[in-house]
């Protein structure tokens, strides 16, 4: 199964996903519904280290999001295909690649399906499947694996965030 490669519709960009993900979400909230074009967003959580490009360059398009912080989105400069985003909580250490974009999406099915409250009517959640109205306590979703990897990463997140403060201050 791993690594993962994966990349746009016009192959310009190829990246690989070196590792398993912390999570992946299926993102039913309307800002995913209007930015994918689609009923969701499907997300593998990874660090930003653990993403390498294979081919291409993707260009970063800052993009509006519901906390007024924005994310972003890298995309193909040529088909515009989003491959994966940053959102402003850890910037650019935390890549949420689009597991659509992966040569074999059917490796990452959901850990979870989050802001179900919001999901279109004629979605079916399987029996079975995490789901919930909102977001979720990490420690109830994530393996203690993720756990581990997110806690080895809250030093170089918060040296990022003084960092962002300094250069906004």
């Amino acid at each position: 199964m791993l690594p993962l490669d994966g990349g746009c519709a016009c192959r310009a960009v190829r990246y690989r996903m070196a590792g398993a993900p912390l999570v992946v979400h299926c993102c039913h909230c309307r800002w995913c519904q209007r930015e994918s074009g689609s009923a969701f967003a499907l997300n593998a959580v990874i660090e930003a280290d653990r993403v390498a490009l294979l081919d291409g360059e993707p260009e970063v398009v800052h993009t509006p999001s519901e906390s007024g912080r924005g994310q972003r989105i890298a995309r193909c400069p040529a088909c515009r295909v989003a491959l994966w985003s940053h959102y402003a909580g850890a910037g650019p250490l935390f890549s949420f690649v689009r597991v659509g974009t992966l040569d074999d999406p059917d490796a990452l099915p959901p850990d979870i399906h989050i802001f179900t409250a919001s999901k279109q009517p004629w979605v079916a959640i399987p029996p079975g499947a995490k789901a919930v109205p909102a977001f979720y306590d990490r420690k109830e979703v994530w393996t203690a694996g993720s756990l581990e990897r997110l806690q080895a990463m809250l030093p170089r997140i918060e040296a990022w965030r003084t960092a962002q403060q300094g250069a906004a201050g």
